[in-house]
C-alpha cells in the first residue's frame, strides 16, 4: 500500500496506457456510452498524471499559491495521503460506476460534468490566484474533460436518453460529489504534523516554487 501511495500517479498513467489499448482493440465490444464515459475516466487518468507527474508541481500550487501555506506546504493542507484518498479511492470508482450502468444517464452526466467543471477550478479559480495561464492539470481539462463532456451530453440528448430529471440528478450528484470526494476529505485530512507530506522533488516539479516565488506568492 505504501508504494501504491507513494506512486499512484504513475500506476494511473499505467492504466491510461492499458485502457488505451483494450479500448483499440475491445472498444466496439461496449456501447457507445460506455466507450464515452471510459474515455473521459482516462482523461481524468491524465489529468491527475500532469498534476502530479508531468508536469506536475501542483501540491505546491494548491497549498502555497492557493491556501498560502508558508508552515508547512508539503503537508498541508494537501498531503499525500489526502491526495491518494481523493484521487484514487473515491475518485475512481465515482468515473467508474457510470461505466457499467451506462443507462443511468445522471450518473454518467455527474461524471462528465466533474471533468467539466474543472475548467472554473483550473482555468479561472487557480489561475488568477497564480496569476497565471496554466496550472498543472489545466491542459488534460481544456482538451480532454471539456470536449468529452460536450459530446456526452449532445449524444444523450440527440438520441433522447436523457430527461430533465436526468439533468437535475446529474448536477445533484455532481455538487454532491464535489463535496464528499474532494472538500471533506482534504478538510478532514489536513494535518501540519501529517506523516505523508510530499517529496521535495514533487513540490518543485515544473519549477513551481521558482515561478510562484517570482510571483511573489511563496517565501
Amino acid at each position: 500500500m505504501e508504494r501504491y501511495r507513494e506512486n499512484w500517479f504513475y500506476f494511473g498513467g499505467a492504466y491510461f496506457v492499458i485502457l488505451a489499448f483494450a479500448m483499440g482493440f475491445w472498444g466496439s465490444h461496449f456501447s457507445h456510452i460506455q466507450v464515452i464515459l471510459t474515455y473521459s475516466f482516462m482523461a481524468l487518468l491524465i489529468h491527475q498524471f500532469e498534476e502530479y507527474a508531468l508536469p506536475g508541481g501542483f501540491p505546491a500550487v494548491w497549498n502555497m499559491a492557493v491556501n498560502k501555506e508558508k508552515e508547512r506546504p508539503e503537508r498541508f493542507p494537501l498531503n499525500k495521503n489526502s491526495s491518494f484518498i481523493v484521487n484514487v479511492i473515491l475518485a475512481y470508482p465515482f468515473y467508474l460506476v457510470p461505466i457499467f450502468l451506462p443507462k443511468v444517464i445522471w450518473l454518467g452526466l455527474a461524471q462528465v460534468l466533474f471533468g467539466m467543471l474543472q475548467l472554473i477550478v483550473h482555468g479561472l479559480f487557480i489561475n488568477v490566484k497564480i496569476k497565471g495561464l496554466y496550472n498543472p492539470g489545466l491542459g488534460a481539462v481544456v482538451f480532454l474533460h471539456i470536449p468529452i463532456g460536450i459530446y456526452y451530453i449532445w449524444y444523450v440528448s440527440a438520441n433522447g436518453l436523457a430527461g430533465p430529471w436526468d439533468y437535475v440528478g446529474g448536477v445533484i450528484c455532481l455538487l454532491a460529489a464535489a463535496i464528499c470526494i474532494v472538500g471533506l476529505p482534504v478538510r478532514l485530512l489536513a494535518d501540519r504534523e501529517s506523516r505523508y507530506p510530499f517529496s521535495k522533488d514533487e513540490m518543485e516539479r515544473f519549477r513551481v516554487l521558482e515561478k510562484l516565488r517570482r510571483r511573489g506568492l511563496c517565501g
